[in-house]
């Protein structure tokens, strides 16, 4: 009887024991919305939408860093930076992130777009600070110490920068809405510049305005050959994403792209974080979630969860989308 027992309790244990080959059970959302053939060659037919984080305020601005293995993003209306990891989950990374002066009333203060420069520093599109600045400090020991990269046009404060992408040769593309300010608008009393613009600042530290004909100008991406700019406009009378040829320091022949300003209203959400992948695929936040479309433009379809979607980024091999979506992270794994 005492070997049965203590045969019995070896099985128990066994099979109770996590394999290696386990892996971590997420709930589900929304569904793929397929418009075209072609996107099965991207995101397989039974791939599902996983919420990996929820309890946030306005999630932001995701980054893969590959050597960590982690997930950085913003809560931009909490001042934070988090982390995720498959194995911690959800940490607070950096506090405050956007802000650090001493009182502000903006209410979304903290920071949005993040992304690495070419020495892997963490480069940061700072709401409250209404700049664009480098974190002074080790990526595996972060803190709140920021050395300003640019923060004004003509000596007139920027409205707040909002996203940002490096090209391979190190200058730095950025938009500027002004969502970071009190009142968030147009006539907000604290804005100095008169238009919503889209800026290079160049590795020899010149500023360009590129365009301010972009009434909202949001999300931006390189094309993989650098020579188109998209940006995604967020203005609900005009829900757009535009490309543009770059030609040295001026964007010339704006193409639209989609204009879904019919669907504002409808569906949550606007025209906001824009990726492309190698082959030119375009991720970018729209109504309903995450609108993909072909090199050539067309429109295959969509990644509809149950949130309002703001951005969304890559891995480092481009097998998993990572999603932020109002007060949830969310993960769809691809091709």
């Amino acid at each position: 009887m005492k070997y049965l027992f203590t045969f019995c309790s070896l099985v128990l244990m066994l099979s109770c024991s996590p394999s290696e080959s386990d892996e971590k059970t997420y709930p589900t959302t929304g569904q793929i919305e397929r418009l075209d053939p072609l996107l099965d060659q991207i995101i397989s037919p039974d791939a599902e939408i996983e919420i990996i984080a929820s309890r946030l305020t306005w999630s932001e601005g995701p980054l893969w860093i590959e050597e960590q293995q982690m997930l950085l993003f913003s809560d931009v209306v909490m001042n934070k930076i988090y982390q995720w990891t498959e194995a911690e989950g959800l940490s607070v990374y950096l506090e405050p992130s956007g802000f650090t002066g001493d009182s502000t009333d903006s209410r979304e203060k903290g920071s949005n777009g993040l992304t690495l420069n070419q020495q892997g520093e963490l480069v940061i599109c700072q709401h409250g600070n209404r700049q664009i600045a480098r974190m002074d400090a080790d990526l595996t020991n972060p803190q709140s110490r920021f050395t300003t990269i640019v923060d004004n046009y003509q000596g007139k404060k920027f409205n707040s920068p909002n996203d940002l992408v490096f090209d391979k040769k190190g200058n730095l593309y950025f938009t500027d809405p002004p969502y970071g300010l009190s009142e968030a608008m147009m006539d907000d009393p604290k804005k100095e510049l008169p238009f919503q613009g889209v800026f290079k600042y160049d590795t020899q530290g010149e500023l360009t305005l590129l365009t301010k004909e972009v009434s909202r100008p949001n999300g931006l991406a390189l094309s993989p050959d650098e020579k188109t700019l998209y940006v995604a406009n967020s203005d609900g009378e005009k829900a757009v994403w535009y490309a543009f040829q770059i030609q040295e320091d001026s964007l010339i022949n704006p193409k639209i792209i989609y204009d879904a300003t019919h669907l504002v209203g409808k569906e949550i959400g606007f025209p906001d974080g824009v990726k492309v992948d190698p082959q030119g695929n375009i991720f970018t936040a729209g109504p309903g979630g995450i609108w993909i479309f072909s090199p050539d433009h067309q429109l295959l379809g969509k990644i509809k969860s149950e949130f309002w979607a703001s951005n969304c980024n890559f891995d480092a091999d481009f097998s998993t989308l990572y999603i932020t979506a109002d007060d949830h992270l969310l993960r769809v794994k691809l091709k």
